[in-house]
């Protein structure tokens, strides 16, 4: 039972959503005693002539895998990297970068991942803070990564040239004399100029890993994942085996009619994300299933994809479902091998549920997440008592409280928004080398502090209503910048909006809207301030509202207010 705090017990300590559970889900999951390595290697002794990946139409089977894993880690051995040290990942997805995820678990290291497509100051800060000692890049960042300042450069950076894992009749394509085949290539991979730059297949060739070698335990760092960075610099979550190991199991259990060495995954979200991390490089394995990596999203590749290999289960975000199920129904395609979907990082609209469960003749639920719970705490149950519209009751082990923001002793009632916390094994164990934001994150060491606001029903499923820091504080009164998009939204006119607070010279802030019109509507900035007149109280209507050609989304699809904020102060200095 949750302790008291200020004289309230948790109303939601009898975890009231039990009995809205799936069939076949239980309360809690056994505690983990597989680390990564572990669990790769079970994985390769169960399944060895199981196909383990895909790319492309090139399959890699477990038991290549654990070899190609074994090379690679005894590879790191050489190049001195032990216990502890980093290993940045600056990858697409594709085959190496599963290869070299588990390779440096192997022996001991932990991973930071990285976005490929970080601009060079970017990638300064975040080697900034964890100073790895080898980074292994795809060739097109290799000279960026090569050249950053001496104190910061890794030992050694090694190249991937991802088409080396592609199938040998598209390698021949692409090296063809004409322009698309030019074309293609030069988005796929470009060759390193900068000097002390080694390639990854001259490194992977050499002896196997000792089996001798010390393995990590169960609370070593697995991963540092940084943060979105969408309330200021980002910062590096600390991910435990036992965070990550967990939250596979706890997705495993959550989908009860999982087919251990039957299923086929889809990784169209990247793998150097939360979501597509957990989802595919750790879930997808413990349950021996076949990984179809995309290096990008492409509706093209992905439909090509469907007719080699259907999927049995796609994690993705709203606009890719959308996508998917428009474009199959155009092209005459079956979808009805995908009998599980789980959305997250936005909201899920019902229209969207609506079209894929009639082209799929599968489930699509919403789940609730962020870097710091490995992601995954909270998901809408995979059956007929899934409620569209909230993001679910929380996953087996996982336990909530909703509390007052300023003072998070205090627990806010059945209905009653209040900031979320969240406890459970996926947990993160804090921030790399950042003890006061730590501190400040997990509430009594073990409560994460979400920063969303949400309610709670009776049942026990949750409801997002907004973040704490992008609340809007204006007059005294605090606003939802959803609030007022929603409003907006309502405006069929009006495809995309954002709210942001715009600072004014008396301490407060504007609310203003950036809103995207539809393709051929007049933009009138009046007409649309008297539409939210209509559903809002007055001091929630948008001040000023300017249009965008389209609103600043991160690689999950989310809207990134802090950008849309830089740009609207931008625009009203010039």
């Amino acid at each position: 039972m949750t302790p008291s705090y200020a004289g309230r017990v948790n109303p939601l300590a009898s975890r009231p959503w039990l009995s809205s559970y799936a069939e076949g889900v239980p309360a809690d999951i056994e505690p983990v005693t597989q680390t990564l390595v572990d669990m790769l290697g079970d994985a390769v002794g169960r399944y060895p002539k199981r196909p383990a990946l895909e790319f492309f139409g090139a399959v890699t089977t477990y038991a290549e895998v654990g070899d190609q894993v074994a090379r690679a880690a005894g590879a790191l051995r050489r190049l001195g990297v032990g216990a502890g040290d980093r290993v940045a990942l600056v990858l697409p997805n594709c085959p190496q970068h599963v290869i070299a995820f588990y390779a440096a678990q192997r022996v001991g290291a932990i991973v930071v991942e990285h976005n490929p497509r970080y601009t060079a100051p970017e990638l300064r800060h975040l080697f900034e803070v964890h100073h790895a000692r080898v980074a292994i890049v795809w060739d097109a960042v290799a000279d960026t990564i090569a050249e950053l300042p001496s104190d910061i450069r890794p030992a050694r950076v090694v190249a991937v040239r991802m088409t080396d894992a592609m199938p040998w009749r598209m390698r021949a394509m692409l090296r063809l004399p004409v322009r698309k085949a030019r074309e293609s290539r030069a988005a796929l991979t470009s060759r390193p100029t900068a000097k002390g730059v080694t390639p990854w297949a001259s490194i992977v060739s050499g002896r196997r890993i000792s089996r001798r070698t010390a393995a990590p335990g169960l609370d070593d760092i697995a991963v540092l994942q940084f943060t979105s960075g969408t309330t200021g610099r980002p910062k590096a979550a600390i991910l435990t085996h036992r965070n990550l190991r967990s939250n596979a199991a706890q997705s495993v259990a959550w989908v009860p009619d999982l087919r251990a060495g039957e299923e086929v995954f889809y990784a169209v979200l990247p793998l150097f994300h939360a979501y597509g991390l957990t989802l595919c490089l750790t879930t997808a394995f413990s349950v021996g299933a076949r990984i179809v990596l995309f290096p990008t999203f492409d509706v093209g590749l992905t439909l090509d994809a469907i007719r080699r290999t259907p999927p049995t289960f796609l994690p993705a975000v709203p606009p890719i479902y959308d996508a998917l199920a428009r474009a199959t129904s155009r092209a005459g395609l079956d979808l009805t091998s995908l009998r599980n979907a789980i959305s997250g990082a936005m909201a899920l609209p019902e229209a969207t549920v609506l079209r894929w469960e009639t082209a799929t003749g599968g489930i699509l639920v919403e789940g609730y997440g962020m870097t710091e719970s490995s992601p995954i705490s909270i998901g809408n149950p995979m059956g007929p008592l899934r409620r569209t519209g909230t993001v679910g009751v929380p996953f087996p082990s996982t336990d909530v409280r909703i509390v007052d923001p300023d003072d998070p002793a205090v627990d806010r009632d059945i209905g009653e928004p209040g900031e979320l916390l969240v406890r459970g094994p996926q947990v993160f164990a804090g921030y790399w080398q950042q003890p006061d934001e730590t501190a400040r994150a997990l509430l009594d060491g073990q409560w994460l502090r979400t920063g969303d606001i949400v309610t709670a029903d009776a049942d026990g499923f949750l409801t997002v209503v907004d973040r704490i820091k992008d609340l809007i504080i204006t007059g005294g009164f605090n606003i939802s910048p959803s609030e007022v998009e929603n409003a907006l939204l309502l405006d069929p006119d009006i495809v995309d909006a954002a709210v942001v607070g715009i600072p004014r010279a008396d301490g407060g802030e504007a609310v203003t809207a950036a809103v995207v019109m539809r393709e051929g509507t007049p933009f009138d900035a009046d007409a649309i301030r008297e539409h939210a007149r209509r559903h809002l109280t007055a001091y929630k209507v948008p001040r000023a509202v300017v249009r965008f050609d389209a609103l600043p989304r991160s690689l999950v699809g989310k809207v990134i207010r802090r950008e849309v904020r830089d740009e609207l102060i931008r625009r009203r200095a010039a």
